[in-house]
C-alpha cells in the first residue's frame, strides 16, 4: 500500500487528495493539508472516485464501427493510419471547414488539450466547441467589452467579504469557492457579515442565508435592474471610483434611472422591502462581493444577467479589492480572445455564429452538421465529452451525429456519444498519467497542480498527448523524430536551465514555421522524454506530457516576474520561468505560481485607456428592452440541471457509486403535484416542446409552485443497458438560447408533467 498525492476530477475546485492505493485500488481518499488552495478540505463526492478509476464501460483497446453497428478491436497502428488517412481526405477536398473538434479536457483533465488542438490546426480549422462554451460565453464576452479582452476573467473574494450575494448559484452543494461548505458556515456564524441568496429554490446555501430572494424563475435581470436602479436613485453608488476608474457611467446612469422599480420587483415576485433592504446592504457594506453560477448564466436573458451582476460591484465600487471581485493570473489558457468585430475570425456555415474566447457554442453543432451546403461539418474529434447527453436537445445530437463521414471519440469509457463514432480510442484516466488541474482562478494568491499517475494506464490506453502526436506523424505533419533536440535535451547541463535547448527549438522553428503549430508535440517528444523528478522516479513515468509547461512558466514569468517571485520563486529574467517549472514538476501537493497585490488589478485591464468602459450599447438596448417585454405565462418551467448530494458530471457512470436518490427524481412543489394528481413516487412523464421524459416524482416544498428540476448527470447506459436516469437533454432545445452568446435557457424551460397510467392487472 502506498499513498500518493493527487486532487479530485468533479468539479473547478479540483481539491487535493491523498489517496492509498492498493495494487489497482484506490482504498482510501482524505483531503490533502499540504494543497496551496484547499488544505485538506473535501467533499462526499470525492471520496468515491473508486467508481470513476474502476468500471464495467473503461475503454482498453481501440475500437471501430462495423456497417452493422457493432465494434470490433484493432490496433493503434492500424487505426490511426486510417482516421489519419479519411482526415486528410476530408479536407484536401473540403478544406479546413469540414472539420470541428468538441471537447478537449473535462473537469481537471486539461494538459492533453495542448496537445488536441494541434489537430484542429493540423486540419486547417478554427471550430472548436466545448462545455465550456455552453455554460460561460455570454460572461466572456461581456468581460471583452468591459475590460477590453475576454480573457479578463473575474473571481470573487468570499472569504473576507462583509456582504456576500449569492445569484443563481448553490456552493453548498456546486462548490465554486474555496472550501465551499466551511466557507459559508463561517459566513453565517458571523453576526457582523450577511449573505444573500438570490434563486427560485429554498437550497442548502439559501438555508444559512440571511436574506433569501427566492424569486420567480427567469426573473433575475428585472431583479438585479431594480437592486442597481434603487442604488443609483438614493445615491449609493461610488462616485469617485466610476469617475476615477471608468468611463460610460452617464449612459448607465440614466437608463438605470428610468427603470420602473416596482413593476420590476412585481415581476421577480419578491418583497420590495427586501430588495431595498438588499440594494442598501451591499452598496453600503465596507466590502461586498458577487457570486453568480449556471443558474443565472443559463437563465432567460443569460448575457444582459452576466452585465447587471458585474454592474452590482462596478457601480459600487467593490472592485479591486480584499473582499470584492477582483481579476486573476492565468497560468493554463484556456480562453482566448476572438471579438467578432475582428472579421478574421471565422462563422459558422450556418448560423453565421461567431466564436466567443475562441469557442463556439454547442447549441448550433447539430445544425452545423446538417447544414445542406458544401461547408458543412463532415469530420469531428471528441475528446473527454458526452454531448450526445450533455448538449442541448439529445435527439438533435444523434441525428446529426449519424451523419458525419468521420467521427472518433477520445476517452476512458464508452460513452453515448462513442457509440456513434467511427473509432473509438481509449485514453488513460486521470490517474493513470500526468495530468493538471487547469482552473487555477484565485486571487491575490494563484496556484497550479500538476499531478503524477497513481497506476499505469489499463491494458492498451494511452494519454492523450501520445495519442495526438502519434495522429500527427501518421498525418505527416510532424516528422517522427528530431535526433538533434533529442541529443541537446539529453546533454545540457542542468546549469545552462535548458537555455540551449530553447535556443535550438526557436532556431527549428524560423527555419520550419510549417511545424510551429506542433511545437507542443515537438517538446513531448524530445525535452519531455528527457525531464526527470522524483516523482517520475517513483511512478517510473517522466513527465514528458509537461514538458510544455515550461514554455507558459516562461511566459508567465515574463508577463508577471514580480507576482511569480512573491510566490517563492527565485532567478533572473531568463531563469526565473525555469525555476518555476521546476518547481511545478516537483511539487506533488501544488505550487503557488503567482502573488498579486490588489493594486495590480488595473494593470489587467486591456482597454487602451485602462478604464473599464460600462457603455455597452448591446446591452444597454437589452435592459431597456426589458420593459417591454410580455410577463411568462407558462404553468410550469422546468430548471434542468440540478448539483445534488449524488450526482456529478458524466466521468460517473456505474450508478453503484450513488447513496441517494437512484432515480434522478424530479422535485415538484407538493401543491404542484397535488394539482396534477401526483404523489411522492409516483411515474409521470415530462414533456417539452422538443420531446418528453419518464421521471419517478419527488416533493419538495423548498420549490417555488410553477416550477420543476431535474439534475444532470444521469441518463448514462452503464454496460449497455437501459438509460440509468432521466436524459433530460431529451426536453431541451437547439434554438431556446440566447441571442448573442446562443447560451442555452435549460433553467427556463416550458413543461407539462401528467401521470403515467400504470397497466391493470388482468382479472
Amino acid at each position: 500500500m502506498t499513498t500518493e498525492q493527487t486532487a479530485c476530477i468533479l468539479c473547478s475546485r479540483n481539491c487535493g487528495l491523498r489517496v492509498e492505493v492498493e495494487g489497482s485500488r484506490i482504498t482510501s481518499i482524505r483531503g490533502d493539508e499540504a494543497h496551496p488552495v484547499s488544505r485538506g478540505y473535501l467533499c462526499q463526492k470525492a471520496a468515491r472516485l473508486q467508481h470513476y478509476q474502476e468500471n464495467a464501460d473503461r475503454l482498453e483497446h481501440p475500437l471501430r464501427r462495423e456497417p452493422d453497428g457493432s465494434f470490433v478491436r484493432v490496433g493503434w497502428d492500424e487505426a490511426l493510419a486510417d482516421i489519419a488517412r479519411r482526415l486528410i481526405a476530408i479536407r484536401e477536398r473540403h478544406g479546413g471547414r469540414a472539420f470541428a473538434f468538441y471537447g478537449g479536457g473535462g473537469q481537471g483533465n486539461h494538459l492533453g488539450g495542448a496537445y488536441s488542438r494541434q489537430l484542429t490546426k493540423a486540419m486547417k480549422s478554427r471550430f472548436v466547441y466545448s462545455a465550456l462554451a455552453q455554460e460561460k460565453t455570454g460572461d466572456f464576452w461581456v468581460n471583452g467589452r468591459l475590460f477590453g479582452d475576454q480573457r479578463c476573467h473575474l473571481t470573487e473574494d468570499v472569504e473576507h467579504a462583509d456582504f456576500v450575494l449569492f445569484i443563481g448559484t448553490n456552493p453548498f452543494q456546486a462548490h465554486g469557492i474555496p472550501n465551499a461548505r466551511d466557507t459559508l458556515r463561517e459566513l453565517k456564524k458571523d453576526p457582523a457579515r450577511q449573505m444573500v441568496v438570490v434563486d427560485p429554490r429554498k437550497t442548502e446555501t439559501a438555508r444559512l442565508a440571511d436574506v433569501h430572494l427566492q424569486l420567480r424563475p427567469g426573473n433575475d435581470a428585472f431583479l438585479m435592474a431594480a437592486i442597481l436602479a434603487i442604488i443609483v436613485r438614493e445615491d449609493l453608488h461610488d462616485r469617485e471610483f466610476l469617475a476615477r476608474r471608468c468611463t460610460g457611467f452617464a449612459a448607465l446612469e440614466a437608463e438605470l434611472r428610468s427603470i420602473p422599480i416596482e413593476d420590476y420587483v412585481r415581476r421577480a415576485d419578491v418583497p420590495l422591502a427586501d430588495v431595498e433592504r438588499v440594494a442598501r446592504g451591499f452598496a453600503q457594506a465596507r466590502v461586498a462581493c458577487v457570486r453568480i453560477d449556471l443558474g443565472l448564466q443559463q437563465s432567460l436573458h443569460s448575457t444582459l444577467n452576466s452585465y447587471l451582476e458585474k454592474l452590482l460591484f462596478l457601480v459600487t465600487g467593490n472592485f479591486g479589492k480584499r473582499g470584492g471581485n477582483n481579476f486573476h493570473s492565468f497560468f493554463l489558457p484556456f480562453l482566448g480572445h476572438t471579438d467578432e468585430r475582428d472579421s478574421r475570425h471565422p462563422r459558422t456555415a450556418h448560423h453565421k455564429m461567431h466564436p466567443i474566447a475562441g469557442l463556439y457554442p454547442p447549441n448550433i453543432l447539430p445544425s452545423e452538421i446538417e447544414h445542406e451546403g458544401e461547408d458543412r461539418i463532415r469530420a469531428m474529434f471528441v475528446d473527454s465529452a458526452n454531448p450526445a447527453l450533455t448538449g442541448a436537445n439529445t435527439a438533435a445530437y444523434e441525428r446529426a451525429f449519424s451523419k458525419l463521414e468521420l467521427l472518433v471519440v477520445v476517452d476512458v469509457a464508452m460513452t453515448e456519444t462513442a457509440r456513434f463514432a467511427h473509432y473509438v480510442l481509449p485514453a488513460a484516466t486521470q490517474f493513470e498519467k500526468w495530468e493538471c488541474t487547469g482552473f487555477n482562478l484565485e486571487f491575490p494568491d494563484n496556484a497550479f497542480h500538476l499531478r503524477h499517475p497513481v497506476f499505469p494506464p489499463r491494458a492498451e490506453a494511452l494519454p492523450e498527448p501520445e495519442i495526438y502526436t502519434r495522429l500527427l506523424e501518421a498525418m505527416g505533419a510532424l516528422p517522427k523524430s528530431f535526433p538533434l533536440l533529442r541529443r541537446i535535451a539529453t546533454r545540457e547541463p542542468a546549469a545552462t536551465k535548458h537555455l540551449v535547448f530553447l535556443a535550438a527549438m526557436g532556431a527549428l522553428l524560423a527555419k520550419e514555421p510549417g511545424l510551429r503549430p506542433f511545437a507542443a508535440s515537438i517538446i513531448y517528444r524530445t525535452l519531455g522524454q528527457t525531464l526527470r523528478t522524483p516523482r517520475a522516479s517513483a511512478s517510473r513515468v517522466p513527465p514528458a506530457a509537461a514538458a510544455p509547461l515550461l514554455a507558459l512558466a516562461l511566459e508567465l514569468a515574463s508577463r508577471e516576474p514580480a507576482a511569480v517571485r512573491r510566490a517563492g520563486h527565485r532567478g533572473n529574467r531568463f531563469s526565473l520561468g525555469v525555476s518555476l517549472f521546476h518547481a511545478i514538476l516537483e511539487r506533488a501537493e501544488g505550487t503557488l505560481v503567482t502573488r498579486h497585490e490588489f493594486e495590480d488589478t488595473w494593470s489587467f485591464i486591456r482597454h487602451r485607456d485602462g478604464r473599464i468602459h460600462l457603455d455597452i450599447p448591446e446591452m444597454l438596448q437589452a435592459l431597456h428592452a426589458l420593459r417591454d417585454e410580455p410577463a411568462s405565462n407558462h404553468p410550469l418551467v422546468l430548471l434542468a440541471g440540478e448539483r445534488r448530494g449524488y450526482n456529478a458530471n458524466q466521468i460517473y457512470r456505474d450508478p453503484a457509486w450513488r447513496k441517494t436518490d437512484l432515480d434522478g427524481a424530479m422535485r415538484m412543489h407538493p401543491d404542484d403535484a397535488r394539482a396534477l394528481g401526483l404523489r411522492r413516487g409516483a411515474r409521470a412523464l415530462c414533456t417539452s416542446a422538443t420531446g418528453e421524459l419518464p421521471v419517478t416524482i419527488e416533493l419538495d416544498e423548498m420549490l417555488r409552485p410553477g416550477m420543476v428540476i431535474i439534475p444532470h448527470g444521469y441518463g448514462m447506459r452503464y454496460r449497455g443497458g437501459e438509460p440509468n436516469g432521466p436524459q433530460v437533454n431529451r426536453l431541451t432545445a437547439s434554438d431556446h438560447c440566447d441571442p448573442l452568446a446562443r447560451t442555452p435557457y435549460h433553467k427556463h424551460v416550458p413543461v407539462s408533467v401528467r401521470a403515467i397510467q400504470e397497466a391493470s392487472e388482468s382479472p
